[in-house]
């Protein structure tokens, strides 16, 4: 080897070597590779990666042979793909904590629902009508680990976060950002609408006292590798990593607290819920060892909830009271007891136990009581002021706006207890050099500030004076107050109050910003803006974040050229905007109002922008009083001004479908069936699915009850609903038919979304209107589920196809969960329709919950008889309903009551009769029911089995 080669070989051997990233197909074609991967010192990709690579990789739509994009198949490479996710899931042991910081909310919901649908949790039940006890453990342990998420999603998500501002590079990505934001609202939405369902199948979970169960890396290869099973009862069952019920049970309280405690902000009485799960999580925590588990309690934000709670809820605890500073000030505010309060604050400059933050925040309490009235606490406001400024003296901070103001006109008894406090902030004992000098600065800064010569020579005067400070400090300072006391001046303004000095600008601004975001005064608030501007051009739109203009309206307002009207413009709309959500109708009126005048002046457009959001606030003002149960109709003028908006035909006009969509609902809702039919402008019905909607629905309303020329006008509203529930080109449908309620596979051919269609079905309340939509989802309930013993019943069915010619692509969960959403929500505003209680009972029947099923059956009947003083119409209880009602009676071992209901059948059904009496093993009141029986034959019968029996007391009652 020449010296040369020799000499390159020794410099690229002595480069580290960086082992190149390993890809996601590489895992593809040899899954064994996972587990090394995972296992090893520094893995990348990381976990959470992998995670996102392999859902992305599995999700992935594909393109056939004529260029339209379908769903992704569902072969074995996806499937792979997706038990791979799970797997390096599993290999984090399913740290919620972990995987909420790695993974968005929307891969994250993907991952979770496939692990709802690996664990074979039946689908089309809500988990809370599942008992958590009879399920096989992996099982349970799914459902609770995502209600778990969905309960923590809820609490993360209402944290503030500060918005990032993209860069020019980032333009481009803005579209993506803006689609995974819809998706994760949309998520965040039903999760919320969920929160009480998933709270109470958590505290179901405490109830249970054995251990869990949860999926790991070899139960899920034990399920890939018999996927018939049914229900998960595999090995993978019970040889998952074992969960004791106490590290479970510490994390669903600490869990459930959290919700609770963010729930206190709009109930402040469920604090005490909240305090209740947080001290038995602190309970369980002190005795659980450090094995391996699912519990990630964060101590630390623990031990806050826990103080938070205990403040709120005027909980006391003497021992920690005792032991504990957070508890001592707790006690000392909530018994009023101000005098150690300020002892404790001084106490605590020499200690530094307590946070700076919450000691500013005790003395802002206290400043709020005192600008509410309460004047006795202005000694208190001043001292806590004192004792504030010194700690941050010692900590080297930014004396505060309040401890400036106070210094333009202290007391003498301010300044005495001044001197007090920073003598024993600064004992001997704790006396180090540097606090000394942190000292001495603080004691110059109080002398150059003070105004009153003799208040400053009061200071000089004092021992701390002479011994922290040098004598050329000392020097200067004492000259400057010789030339202060020689010139007085006489033309010196009168000070103002303590709490009206702005300190500077800088303050200024921030307050008056302040007062900007409080303010729904339209005059204020232009004042506001006038002086704003006048100190600083800046877009002040921005001040607050939750400021929103929908973005339809976003560009029209931002190209006004003045800033100061663009700012007020776009602040007014926000402010009235978020009044109409909290039904504050009286402000957004004034709000709009006054932006309606401004715009006037200048721009036409936006004249009809604030028409429009003014009508959309009368109707929704008209609809919540209808909701509350006024039905006076609308006054003619706004049904005139909705008509007038459907027929507008101005052009470049900016509008929003939630303007229309809100007109159609009110149209609807009362009855102008035969204006949406006829009237409506045919461009309007094309730009605004909502208003097409409301127009097929309008159409097929009037035509009823006629079943040949309804069939005809429903037939589109029919394959308009099929397109929203029909399956997304960008999921896929799992291989045993189940698919996950919050998984957005909604289909871009459909005109809306079907979580926005469903919105928009839940703002009607005229019946006939939600009758039709029922029955038609009755209709598509029964054709995909195809099971024509056990279909639903509706009234006005026959008007709907009996057939669907894709029937592969529509989403039968879809289907199944937006009936039961529409029934449910019907009932909700009338529980006393008979023929919604006969489909709601329905519903039950063929998903197999009988006792619920026989619960709507009974409630049926007894509204359309008077608590059963009268018959029940046969068209209620025809022969159809009263054998299911037997079978439901039957399943639930009733079998006494099965007799009775056999009676009312048009022939009387011995056969079955005659079985139910043969059982023995009844869950009725038997012989108690023998009175309801009329039928001789029956009683005969009664009669032959008591006798058969030897149950001589039964056979006396049969008889008699």
């Amino acid at each position: 080897m020449s010296a040369e080669a020799a000499d390159r070989e020794a410099v690229s051997g002595s480069r580290p070597c960086t082992p190149p990233q390993a890809s996601w197909f590489e895992f593809l074609l040899d899954p064994s590779l996972l587990e090394q991967h995972l296992q090893g010192p520094h893995p990348d990709p990381s976990p959470v990666q992998l995670i996102v690579q392999f859902l992305e990789q599995a999700s992935k739509p594909s393109v056939n042979e004529q260029n339209q994009v379908q769903p992704p198949a569902d072969n074995r490479r996806n499937r792979t793909l997706k038990l791979m996710a799970l797997k390096v899931a599993a290999h984090l042991t399913w740290d919620l904590k972990v995987l909420e910081k790695g993974l968005t909310i929307p891969v994250l919901n993907m991952l979770l629902n496939e692990l709802l649908c690996a664990s074979r949790v039946p689908p089309g039940v809500k988990h809370v009508d599942l008992d958590l006890s009879t399920l096989p453990p992996t099982t349970a342990m799914a459902m609770l680990i995502y209600n778990r998420w969905a309960i923590r999603t809820i609490v993360l998500s209402s944290f503030p976060e500060k918005q990032t501002k993209p860069g020019p590079h980032q333009l481009n990505m803005m579209s993506l950002v803006q689609q995974e934001k819809e998706l994760t609202e949309n998520i965040l939405s039903v999760l919320r609408e969920q929160a009480t369902d998933s709270i109470m199948v958590l505290e179901g979970a405490l109830n249970i006292k054995k251990d869990f169960y949860v999926h790991t890396l070899r139960t899920l290869d034990l399920l890939a590798a018999d996927p018939s099973t049914a229900n998960g009862e595999t090995e993978s069952s019970t040889a998952g990593l074992r969960i004791s019920a106490d590290h479970l049970h510490c994390q669903v309280h600490y869990d459930l607290g959290g919700i609770y405690f963010q729930q206190g902000c709009s109930d402040p009485s469920v604090y005490e819920k909240a305090r209740e799960h947080f001290r038995k999580a602190r309970e369980l925590l002190t005795k659980l060892d450090s094995s391996p588990s699912l519990c990630c309690v964060d101590e630390q934000r623990l031990a806050g909830y826990w103080s938070a709670c205990k403040t709120l809820t005027g909980a006391s605890d003497p021992s920690e009271s005792q032991h504990t500073p957070y508890g001592q000030i707790s006690c000392f505010m909530r018994n009023h007891d101000y005098g150690a309060l300020i002892e404790a604050f001084i106490r605590d400059n020499v200690t530094f136990s307590l946070p700076n933050s919450f000691r500013h925040s005790i003395e802002l309490e206290l400043l709020h009581k005192l600008q509410q009235g309460d004047r006795a606490l202005e000694e208190v406001c001043h001292k806590l002021c004192v004792c504030n400024a010194v700690r941050d003296a010692l900590e080297g901070g930014v004396l505060s706006v309040s401890f400036h103001q106070l210094l333009l006109k202290p007391s003498k008894n301010t300044i005495s207890f001044l001197l007090e406090v920073c003598t024993r902030s600064v004992d001997k004992e704790h006396r180090s050099e540097t606090n000394k000098r942190k000292m001495a600065l603080f004691i110059k800064t109080v002398c150059n500030r003070l105004e009153d010569v003799s208040l400053a020579f009061m200071v000089s005067s004092h021992k701390l004076f002479m011994e922290l400070l040098q004598d050329e400090e000392k020097k200067i300072l004492m000259e400057q107050m010789r030339k202060s006391s020689a010139t007085v001046n006489l033309s010196a303004k009168p000070l103002p109050s303590f709490y009206d000095i702005p300190a500077s600008a800088s303050v200024n601004i921030s307050q008056l910003e302040q007062q900007l975001i409080l303010s729904l005064d339209p005059r204020h608030i232009q004042q506001i803006l006038i002086e704003l501007h006048g100190m600083a051009e800046r877009p002040f739109w921005r001040v607050n974040s939750k400021w929103e203009v929908p973005v339809d309206y976003v560009n029209v307002i931002l190209a006004i050229k003045d800033n100061l009207t663009r700012d007020l413009v776009y602040i007014l709309m926000a402010k009235g905007l978020h009044c109409i959500s909290i039904k504050d109708f009286a402000h957004a009126r004034q709000l709009f109002t006054a932006c309606l005048e401004l715009v006037t002046e200048f721009s036409p457009k936006l004249r009809q922008v604030m028409l429009n959001e003014l009508l959309l606030m009368e109707v929704r003002g008209h609809e919540a009083g209808a909701a509350e149960g006024n039905m006076e109709r609308p006054p003619p003028d706004l049904v005139s001004r909705v008509r007038g908006y459907l027929e507008m035909r101005i052009h470049d006009l900016p509008l929003r479908q939630l303007v229309g969509e809100e007109c159609v609902v009110f149209m609807l809702n009362w009855r102008e069936n035969e204006y949406l039919t006829l009237q409506v402008p045919q461009s309007l019905v094309n730009n605004n699915p909502y208003i097409k909607l409301g127009q097929l629905i309008a159409s097929t309303c009037k035509e009823l009850p006629g079943p040949k020329e309804s069939r005809r006008t429903a037939k589109e509203l029919w394959e308009v609903v099929v397109q929203i529930c029909s399956v997304s080109s960008q999921h896929k449908r799992s291989s045993d038919g189940r698919v996950s309620l919050l998984k957005q596979r909604e289909s871009s051919m459909g005109i809306l979304p079907r979580s926005k269609f469903m919105t928009f079905m839940k703002k009607l309340r005229e019946p006939l209107v939600l009758t039709t939509l029922i029955s038609l989802f009755v209709r598509l309930h029964n054709i995909v589920r195809d099971d024509i013993v056990n279909e639903v019943t509706a009234e006005h069915i026959s008007i709907w196809p009996s057939a669907l010619a894709n029937l592969q692509s529509v989403d039968v969960e879809a289907v199944v969960v937006t009936l039961k959403e529409l029934v449910n929500y019907a009932l909700s505003l009338n529980p006393n329709n008979q023929l919604w209680l006969c489909t709601q009972a329905d519903i039950y029947f063929v998903t197999n919950q009988y006792s619920a099923a026989m619960h709507y059956y009974l409630q049926a009947g007894t509204v359309c008889s008077d608590y059963f003083t009268k018959p029940v119409p046969p068209d209620v209880y025809n022969d159809q309903v009263l054998k299911r009602m037997i079978k439901c009676c039957s399943l639930l071992n009733c079998h006494t009551q099965v007799a009775v209901l056999c009676q009312f059948l048009r022939e009387v059904d011995y056969m079955t009769a005659f079985k139910a009496l043969q059982e023995q093993n009844s869950h009725d009141s038997m012989d108690s029911f023998y009175d309801y029986i009329w039928d001789v034959t029956i009683l005969e019968y009664l009669t032959y089995i008591h006798h058969k029996r030897g149950e001589g007391d039964k056979r006396q009652v049969a008889v008699s």
